[in-house]
């Protein structure tokens, strides 16, 4: 549900949004080039959870969403159950270069979502990231888009350091959340 905030807050609609996915794919750098309109270089891996505010407008109304950027380790993931209660949209993310990123999502991390989850309304977008390194790929576009199909997710490619569609893919996810919310 979004939640209005009624006038004088300057939004709309609240979303809580969580990044998900291995370490190294590139969750941090996604969030920081889509916040701060700037490449993220070399970021140091996320301690537990991180937390940015975002504000977007999409046609008339005024977002604003909270983004959660969850760490990859193992070691903090009895942490992360709670971050998902009340999650409007979850981006799962993995790198194109890495095969293991991929397969994890289907066997360690839809499975976390479809846990820990609560809201049945929650929007995924599954998106592929590194794709400036082209001639790395391990994983296809067309792997993406079935497993995008089979777990019900939108699907986008990006690349954290040259910027390309990282705005996008956080666009889409505002829109459609925005679609399945109820204005307050």
């Amino acid at each position: 549900m979004g939640s209005s905030s009624g006038p004088g807050h300057g939004y709309d609609y609240a979303f809580k949004i969580l990044l998900i996915g291995d370490s190294g794919v590139g969750k941090s750098s996604l969030l920081v080039s889509f916040i701060s309109n700037h490449l993220a270089d070399d970021l140091s891996p996320t301690i537990g959870v991180d937390f940015k505010i975002k504000h977007l407008a999409v046609g008339d109304e005024k977002l604003k969403l909270t983004i959660w950027d969850t760490a990859g380790q193992e070691r903090f993931r009895t942490l992360t159950s709670s971050y998902y209660r009340g999650s409007q949209g979850i981006i799962l993310v993995y790198d194109v270069t890495k095969r293991e990123t991929f397969t994890n999502l289907a066997d360690v991390w839809v499975k976390e979502v479809e846990l820990y989850s609560t809201n049945r309304n929650c929007v995924k977008v599954l998106v592929g990231n590194k794709v400036d390194k082209e001639a790395d790929r391990m994983v296809t576009r067309e792997e993406g888009i079935a497993f995008a199909n089979e777990y019900g997710c939108l699907f986008i490619e990006c690349s954290a350091k040259t910027r390309a569609n990282v705005e996008k893919c956080f666009e889409e996810l505002a829109l459609k959340t925005q679609s399945c919310s109820d204005h307050v």
